[in-house]
């Protein structure tokens, strides 16, 4: 499925070029603009790649438009390491969450509108992938910006320390309530493809962390102690390259698991 250029009447993505098994296809910087206004805002200007940030300022040069802000969705370098040179480039503050990915711009909490001419996008917290994701509401095109909160394709890794699996799940059934509520139709990841069936997608994703856990619960169950081991076991085949991801994964799953008092309660310590 094509990712760059695509996009619904009022959001549109360009792709960087930086994939991996992190980032999958690349980075979605996502260009936001109400239909015949000027006033453009920019979702996750991505990591410090000239090229790209380049090409979304001249994109929305050739449109007539101009950036009146970007909004990050978490603190990752694949989101927020280009930010001051695209600040540099539009002359246009970027808003975050942690103060320190700001660019004379203001924080970005829950409920708040972000408006741009006729347009308005408003921020959900998102705590979970970290501590200071957010998801950003398009309710005219019926959409959600997810940032790595939920993928294009597979799973976001859950940081240990950095939000946590218990944040994490909590933002999972938010966001069920929130896609009924509001008729979410689609889902605008950070990487990967547009997902077309928003209530799909996220009950897919609580069932997928819900059959995760019962794995790891059942890991435990038959004697395996360390991440590694059950990683081992869970995982298996997984990327070499992900594998401290997973191990850190496992640690949140484990400390979960532990405070609903589906394992000894040491365990959740590990």
């Amino acid at each position: 499925m094509r990712i760059d250029g695509s996009g619904t009447l009022r959001a549109g993505c360009v792709l960087c070029p930086n994939p991996g098994p992190m980032t999958l296809d690349g980075t979605n910087t996502w260009m936001l603009r109400e239909p015949g206004s000027r006033d453009v805002v920019v979702v996750d200007p991505g990591p410090h790649d000239e090229r790209h940030l380049e090409r979304v300022a001249r994109t929305v040069q050739e449109q007539g438009a101009r950036v009146v802000c970007a909004l990050v969705t978490h603190h990752h370098d694949d989101h927020t390491g280009g930010a001051r040179y695209f600040s540099e480039l539009t002359g246009a503050p970027v808003h975050a969450v942690t103060p320190a990915f700001r660019v004379g711009g203001h924080g970005l909490d829950d409920g708040a509108v972000i408006e741009a001419g006729d347009l308005q996008v408003r921020v959900v917290a998102a705590p979970g992938h970290t501590a200071d994701s957010v998801c950003l509401h398009l309710p005219a095109d019926g959409v959600l910006l997810t940032g790595d909160t939920v993928l294009g394709r597979g799973t976001p890794v859950i940081i240990d320390g950095d939000g946590g699996l218990s944040a994490y799940m909590d933002t999972l059934y938010r966001l069920r309530e929130l896609v009924e509520r509001e008729n979410v139709r689609a889902l605008l990841p950070g990487h990967g493809p547009i997902l077309t069936d928003a209530r799909a997608a996220v009950a897919e994703y609580i069932a997928h962390r819900e059959q995760r856990m019962e794995q790891v619960a059942d890991a435990v169950s038959k004697g395996d102690r360390t991440p590694g081991e059950i990683v081992a076991r869970v995982y298996a085949g997984i990327d070499p390259s992900v594998q401290d991801a997973a191990e850190s994964s496992v640690r949140s799953q484990l400390r979960y698991l532990a405070e609903r008092g589906d394992i000894p309660a040491d365990l959740g310590g590990v």
